[in-house]
């Protein structure tokens, strides 16, 4: 595709959602030249291994479409001509499913999933499908099917996974913001790893309908974006009546912001090295502490004792619930995987029907433990990951999901906020806090954002 962007397309590819929406609003820039640009660069960067699938022209129909309706003052709401990238376990209509698996004799999704219709309902502009770790199973974007995922923010270093392709996508600007799914970090992680915010919003507050299962107790859609607000605003065109799930309300009522500044009760991980994380990491974090202390003022923050949670041997009774639901859900496709994934899932045949049930009590044992920090806390503050992105192709840090699963599987909002070099700061918040937490991260975002003096 021959690269015509019109004159500020271009960097409109790398801002952030709402200055997209005020170029659009005002006419300084089509949903047509803005498509065409993504789509450009998503064929010059092809080596990222960013995509599965794109539909150009679908895109640009699109495209044209909501340009047709400006022109009329009529848009369909928000996000009407964004460009947005949708993870490929996230049905949308017409595109194959793939899970990150050999996409040959894949059918196409006869109807888009329930977040998806939310998003083409705001007027969204869907290029296509991202790729994955295979089946969603993974941390780094791993896939060999359709290759590696790599770091656009960090060339030669591993994306982060699963969401690894939606993450590499807004990074690298073939996005303007991105769908991925967390069960235990994977919107989190690599939006950490590529310098992005990743919002894992509270379980239940998102329909899941049309979305590939991996572990039911913890499957939440989430958001990649450059700021908060963007994120924010995403969230808040997803949330409704789940329209594929018979009426059902498919999200909780929001917490409102209810923190002072120099009032906030924070819970913040204590000894970090025993806990294997990098030095960088310690430091990185530790910085992006003595930056927020305004917000905290004379409530200090206090040490939280991650080993009493017990969250990396939590983290492993999951992945086997995970593999098993995954072989229950998808045993006919997952026979196309690597030998990689086959003993992944080989491992999960072996154990009996008690190894499950103990696990599905330890899951339930994390939730009490969590949710009763929230008796104290306001918020819980630790990094995303305990570990720097490593080399791309690298094996996975066993414990790189220890930090993010403590939210997933207490079903517990999540915030990851960029802090550079593959770096991030996770706030955690209690169930339904999500837009206390969301506002909370703006002011966190332009703190830790301002150069030291």
């Amino acid at each position: 595709m021959a690269d015509t962007a019109e004159p500020g397309s271009s960097s409109l590819r790398h801002a952030g959602l709402m200055q997209v929406l005020h170029a659009l609003a005002l006419g300084r820039c089509s949903s047509v030249a803005l498509t065409r640009d993504c789509l450009a660069a998503i064929e010059r960067d092809h080596a990222l291994n960013a995509w599965t699938w794109v539909d150009a022209e679908g895109a640009l129909a699109a495209a044209a479409a909501s340009d047709a309706r400006r022109a009329a003052g009529k848009p369909l709401g928000r996000l009407d001509g964004v460009p947005v990238a949708i993870k490929d376990n996230i049905d949308v209509a017409g595109m194959p499913t793939s899970l990150g698996l050999p996409a040959r004799e894949v059918a196409l999704a006869p109807r888009d999933a329930a977040v998806v219709d939310r998003l083409r309902g705001a007027g969204a502009v869907l290029l296509g499908k991202t790729n994955l770790d295979e089946a969603a199973l993974g941390t780094l974007g791993g896939n060999p099917h359709f290759g590696d995922v790599g770091n656009p923010a960090l060339p030669g270093r591993a994306a982060g996974g699963s969401s690894a392709g939606s993450a590499a996508a807004v990074a690298a600007g073939h996005a303007i913001v991105a769908l991925g799914t967390d069960t235990m970090g994977s919107v989190r992680i690599p939006a950490a790893f590529c310098g992005l915010v990743g919002l894992k919003p509270t379980f239940g507050h998102l329909p899941v309908a049309g979305v590939a299962p991996a572990l039911r107790r913890a499957d939440v859609v989430g958001v990649i974006a450059r700021g908060v607000e963007d994120a924010s605003l995403v969230l808040g065109q997803l949330v409704g009546l789940d329209a594929h799930g018979g009426g059902r309300q498919a999200c909780l009522p929001f917490a409102a912001p209810d923190w002072s500044a120099g009032q906030v009760r924070a819970g913040v991980v204590g000894d970090l090295a025993a806990l294997g994380t990098d030095a960088s990491v310690r430091a990185a974090f530790a910085a992006a502490m003595a930056r927020c202390a305004p917000v905290f003022g004379d409530v200090q923050p206090l040490a939280l004792d991650l080993a009493t949670l017990e969250v990396a041997r939590t983290r492993r009774a999951a992945l086997l619930l995970m593999e098993a639901e995954l072989l229950a859900a998808h045993a006919e496709t997952l026979v196309r995987g690597s030998p990689r994934l086959r003993a992944m899932l080989d491992y999960a045949k072996r154990k009996s029907a008690v190894d499950y049930a103990h696990a599905d009590r330890l899951l339930d044992l994390h939730v009490a433990r969590v949710c009763a920090l929230f008796e104290r806390f306001d918020v819980l503050l630790l990094p995303t990951v305990p570990v720097a992105p490593p080399p791309l192709g690298s094996e996975e840090p066993p414990n790189l999901a220890d930090f993010t699963a403590l939210a997933s599987l207490a079903g517990c909002p999540a915030l990851s906020l960029p802090l550079g070099d593959g770096v991030g700061l996770q706030l955690v918040g209690a169930p339904r806090s999500d837009l206390r937490l969301l506002e909370l991260g703006e002011v966190l975002q332009a703190l830790v954002d301002c150069p030291p003096e």
